[in-house]
């Protein structure tokens, strides 16, 4: 089986068959970790640009190590130092790249859709390492496999996902790839985190309490409050934070007691 799509936009477009694959062709070149020379000719001769228009720190080592382990040639551009903070364009930038052939451009991003507009626009292949609030694909993938790793399969899993709900790229992106994989989703946050809707995303059922949403768990994964994607403040009321977040952290016991609890 290969991999039919061209750039790896969001995990909307996928495939349980395609997901499936990723982890698979994952857990192969896992064991390059722990050699003693962490490099092979895969991706020899290919150029591989890391654009990041957001701050990040883990993503882009993870992306400029991986391409670098698989031997590509890595550059890495970001917001502050490009000549966007001349004025110019997503688009403009495009061309500028495209210009220089790469192979592939992975793209970080303040606004939704981002990848998507660079996609349509330059001739390789384009990878989404976050787009606004929209989706995080690699992150997704990477919960997948830890997952996966810990438990044997992802299938039948019920897994809890706690925090700020609204405004997480995580989530969505985690919503498509469990429920293709077939595992249940509950959402769980204060009610001014909690997007109308989202049930429609997949196999999810959401709660506003975080007892009832852990209950029986298999993972638990906390998120912390997306500031920076907030243009009003969202907190909850004080009434609404002591019922939400009161809960004793010694209470994550009513989890499965083998559960594991993720922080991406």
């Amino acid at each position: 089986m290969s991999f039919k799509h061209k750039h790896i936009l969001g995990i909307e477009q996928m495939t349980r068959e395609d997901i499936q694959l990723i982890l698979d062709t994952a857990d192969s070149f896992k064991e390059i970790n722990s050699r003693e020379i962490k490099k092979v000719p895969t991706l020899r001769g290919k150029t591989i640009i890391n654009a990041f228009f957001e701050a990040s720190t883990r993503t882009r080592l993870s992306f400029e190590i991986a391409g670098k382990r698989l031997s590509a040639d890595t550059v890495n551009i970001s917001g502050s130092t490009s000549s966007v903070v001349k004025g110019e364009t997503l688009e403009d930038t495009a061309k500028n790249i495209e210009a220089m052939a790469p192979d592939i451009i992975v793209i970080r991003h303040g606004h939704s859709g981002a990848p998507h507009y660079l996609a349509d626009r330059v001739g390789c292949s384009v990878v989404n390492a976050g787009d606004g609030a929209h989706e995080h694909p690699s992150q997704a993938l990477l919960d997948l496999m830890t997952m996966r790793e810990h438990k044997g399969s992802i299938e039948g899993l019920e897994v809890a996902i706690v925090g700020d709900i609204t405004h997480s790229r995580v989530v969505r992106s985690n919503i498509y790839a469990l429920s293709r994989m077939g595992a249940k989703v509950r959402l769980c946050g204060p009610g001014t985190m909690l997007p109308i809707g989202i049930q429609q995303l997949g196999n999810v059922e959401v709660f506003t309490d975080m007892g009832e949403a852990i209950k029986d768990a298999d993972v638990v994964m906390m998120l912390r409050i997306q500031m920076e994607r907030q243009s009003n403040i969202m907190l909850p009321s004080l009434r609404e934070y002591s019922r939400f977040y009161g809960l004793n952290p010694n209470n994550l016991k009513l989890a499965k007691p083998d559960a594991i609890v993720m922080h991406p």
